[in-house]
């Protein structure tokens, strides 16, 4: 038999030091426990039992979450069906990206930051955007994982102030077990306490498995690398997904190829800006990062998840964590600022892509209009949607796009492409919440300093009339 996982805490030694050296525990116990000190590469039960445990009870660090929510999601793209990208494929999407960087050179100030056009498949899209994901919410992980701790020890130390027993029975405990437990009166809240430095361990295990199965279900949603609205793809390549848009492209009656040019663009233009704007990325994890601070967990939600499931089947219970509800009924204050922000980042990026993609195919695609009312449906309970509702609560509003892109357009046809591009030159100048519900207003601020900036040259120009004479005195 293999050495025991170190990083998982003995359970047989707990369960003897409570019940004496001699106890005999049930024959289901016996088998848990077998399976988890077993042989991993021998015994396909051990192996998967571990790999569960290995997740909720391991070191719990980024690297841990990175491996764990990575294999979860796979294996969601395997189970949903997956096809593998041929050549040419690729080569179609390689024109495609090609034509794309042509079209949208003049309808933007942003120069093209180049990068190579990939085609992935969805399992190549999860194994390459995780690193990303996990990066992105260890700010959250590290919140659900500080909360659940918190609100667990408040109930071991309810527990311990109260003197009573918990309902064993409800554990999920042999019935036998339980029996002995209470006749030898131990005392559950110090074994208990045994297990409170894997409660943290616990809670982050549960939205590594979250993220997984989020990611996982996003691969098989997603036509482009970024079309979530995040930086998530690790270079500046633009990236599609040939397998989604062919079957986007059959919902539509519309030719793949004319299809593909209109998500190339969209793309193309994401990167573009991700790329040319580099606040935006540090901007949005900044946002995500003061939610996973201020977090609160809906212990209610997790306990109730998890109530009816058999501990002993580690899919069940990743089933069950998967799907728990973690984020609390009513966000903080913090949470609503940082949430406010998130959106109307997010917003301010698909407004202006969306500008963009429409100036830039108008004169091209025949179905442009087609293709981007369909983007626009597309949104709605959309990989963007289901991504921020389930990662941080975040339902994202389709007028706050519409507000962006109309805020975008004035800036246009107020100051041209220059002034619409310049107000993304730095995160003071870039518009706000406020800004969204007072385009107008944005617009004649951002304004008045090319205002400004005429007046000084016209007074310049005066000024240098006179030449380097000395002024003539008044007369007498």
């Amino acid at each position: 038999m293999a050495d025991r996982d170190e990083q998982l805490p003995d359970f047989a030694a707990l369960l003897r030091e409570l019940l004496g050296p001699d106890a005999q525990l049930p024959p289901e116990m016996e088998q848990f426990l077998a399976a988890m000190q077993g042989d991993a590469e021998a015994s396909p039960q051990a192996a998967l039992l571990q790999q569960q445990l290995g997740m909720l009870f391991g070191d719990g660090g980024e690297s841990a979450r990175l491996a764990g929510a990575t294999d979860l999601a796979r294996k969601v793209v395997a189970a949903a069906g997956e096809r593998s990208v041929t050549e040419g494929a690729r080569r179609d999407v390689q024109s495609a990206v090609d034509v794309a960087r042509l079209w949208i050179d003049p309808v933007t100030s942003f120069d093209s930051p180049g990068g190579l056009a990939r085609a992935w498949s969805r399992a190549e899209w999860v194994e390459a955007t995780m690193p990303s994901w996990v990066e992105l919410l260890e700010p959250v992980a590290t919140g659900v994982a500080s909360a659940g701790s918190a609100a667990m020890g408040k109930q071991l130390d309810a527990l311990g102030a109260s003197g009573e027993l918990p309902d064993l029975a409800a554990l999920g405990l042999p019935e036998d077990l339980t029996a002995r437990i209470g006749a030898q009166g131990m005392s559950m809240d110090g074994l208990l306490r045994q297990f409170t430095p894997m409660l943290e361990r616990v809670s982050a295990g549960l939205f590594t498995a979250q993220i997984g199965h989020a990611v996982g279900a996003l691969a098989a949603d997603v036509v482009s690398g970024t079309e979530v609205g995040l930086p998530v793809v690790p270079d500046h390549s633009v990236t599609l997904l040939p397998a989604a848009i062919d079957e986007f492209a059959e919902g539509l009656g519309l030719e793949v190829a004319e299809v593909r040019l209109y998500l190339a663009v969209r793309e193309a233009a994401r990167v573009r800006l991700f790329t040319q704007v580099p606040w935006l990325a540090a901007n949005l994890e900044a946002a995500v990062r003061d939610y996973g601070r201020n977090i609160t967990i809906d212990t209610d939600a997790i306990e109730s998840a998890v109530s009816s499931v058999d501990f002993a089947d580690a899919e069940a219970m990743q089933e069950a964590f998967a799907q728990a509800q973690l984020f609390g009924r009513a966000p903080t204050p913090a949470q609503q600022a940082a949430l406010a922000r998130l959106e109307t980042t997010l917003a301010l990026v698909e407004g202006w892509v969306d500008l963009i993609t429409d100036q830039a195919v108008s004169a091209h695609l025949p179905h442009a209009a087609a293709l981007g009312e369909a983007v626009r449906r597309r949104r709605l309970g959309g990989p963007a949607q289901k991504a921020f509702s389930g990662f941080v609560g975040l339902q994202l509003s389709p007028r706050r796009l519409r507000d962006a892109r109309n805020l975008w357009a004035a800036l246009e046809a107020a100051g041209g492409v220059g002034l619409r591009d310049g107000s993304w030159a730095h995160p003071d100048l870039a518009p706000t919440t406020v800004d969204l519900d007072d385009p107008l207003g944005y617009v004649d601020r951002r304004r008045a300093p090319a205002a400004r900036d005429a007046m000084d040259a016209e007074l310049d120009s005066l000024l240098a009339s006179f030449g380097d004479e000395p002024p003539t005195a008044p007369p007498a």
